[in-house]
């Protein structure tokens, strides 16, 4: 049976929820890895797009469960950029061979449309692509920020479980949430969204609906990543144990959104040594290098112990990989 659901995938991009659900719960059969690795190379061929991440500001007004930047946490030292420090990071990204940078940060009002709108300008007078990580804003807002000349922009679902999502972040909506995304597509944004695999209380079922979530919006960027307790959250005492699972949503979406960028995280490194790798056997095309100064990097501490990855081009070249020479949107694939 699944081989045939692999099948049917491979040629189709298309499954059913309990095809999905088949897949996710086959935990010994490691031809889904395959099958996601052929289909990649297939779309993406041997390049990998590299991104340059600025992470700006560590203060967030959001207290979700799982997140060590929560507004709760107290142990957190703030900080913020400014954008002569944004720039510094710019060329060191520049000078390093990134085409593209992701600009990071938590939901800090601080930085208004008006100070974002001019960082945008700031970064777009170099020869660079750029993706926004700033959560979610106003349909105008996100306007405004196209118009100034952003690419990309990456906010994750989380979940699609309403009710595990009103668990995880107090005081947020879920339907802002994904009107955010929706929003953000109609104004012409290669749109990143994604998921945590692992959360306490999350079923397979709702990991297949989130699946089918990001068919359905066609997003253009995918972020799967497992679930790591942070000692200062409330879900500090949960399980780690999530990366073989995360593992296979990341696999699966790239069987059905088969030209898609999907990141090898973080997460998946800290979780194991070579975790970048056999993700990137297994489907992702995409490798996120933090390039935030470094006396800033440690502060922005979603997760404990996170990973830097600065893979060599001889890594990448060790395992038939190179790094592309493109801006790396959707339509590149060298």
């Amino acid at each position: 049976m699944i081989q045939s659901i692999l099948e049917k995938a491979y040629f189709t991009n298309s499954l059913t929820k309990n095809e999905i659900i088949e897949l996710l719960l086959n935990k010994n059969d490691k031809s889904l890895y395959t099958y996601a690795d052929k289909i990649c190379k297939k779309y993406k061929g041997n390049f990998i797009h590299l991104r340059g991440l600025i992470e700006f500001t560590n203060v967030c007004k959001n207290d979700c469960l799982y997140c060590g930047i929560r507004c709760s946490n107290k142990k957190v030292q703030r900080y913020r950029l400014t954008n002569s420090q944004i720039i510094d990071c710019i060329k060191t990204g520049l000078k390093n061979g990134y085409k593209t940078v992701v600009l990071q940060g938590g939901e800090d009002s601080f930085f208004d449309c008006e100070k974002i709108i001019k960082i945008i300008k700031q970064i777009k007078q170099y020869d660079i692509a750029l993706t926004l990580s700033i959560g979610e804003r106003t349909y105008d807002e996100y306007k405004l920020f196209k118009e100034a000349g952003a690419d990309r922009y990456l906010i994750r679902i989380e979940t699609t479980d309403k009710n595990l999502y009103y668990k995880m972040h107090p005081n947020m909506s879920y339907d802002n949430r994904k009107n955010c995304i929706y929003n953000l597509k109609s104004l012409g944004y290669e749109t990143g969204t994604g998921c945590i695999v692992g959360l306490a209380g999350q079923t397979i079922e709702s990991l297949a609906q989130d699946i089918l979530f990001f068919k359905e919006v066609n997003a253009d960027m995918i972020g799967i990543g497992p679930f790591i307790p942070h000692p200062e959250t409330p879900l500090a005492n949960e399980s780690n144990d999530n990366f073989d699972l995360a593992l296979r949503v990341m696999a699966v979406t790239r069987l059905l959104l088969p030209d898609i960028n999907i990141p090898a995280t973080t997460a998946m490194e800290t979780l194991r040594p070579d975790g970048r790798i056999i993700a990137l056997k297994s489907g992702a095309n995409v490798i996120m290098d933090n390039i935030t100064l470094a006396e800033f990097k440690n502060k922005y501490e979603i997760y404990p112990d996170k990973k830097s990855s600065n893979r060599t081009k001889e890594t990448l070249q060790k395992i038939g990989l190179f790094p592309s020479s493109t801006k790396g949107f959707r339509s590149d694939n060298h």
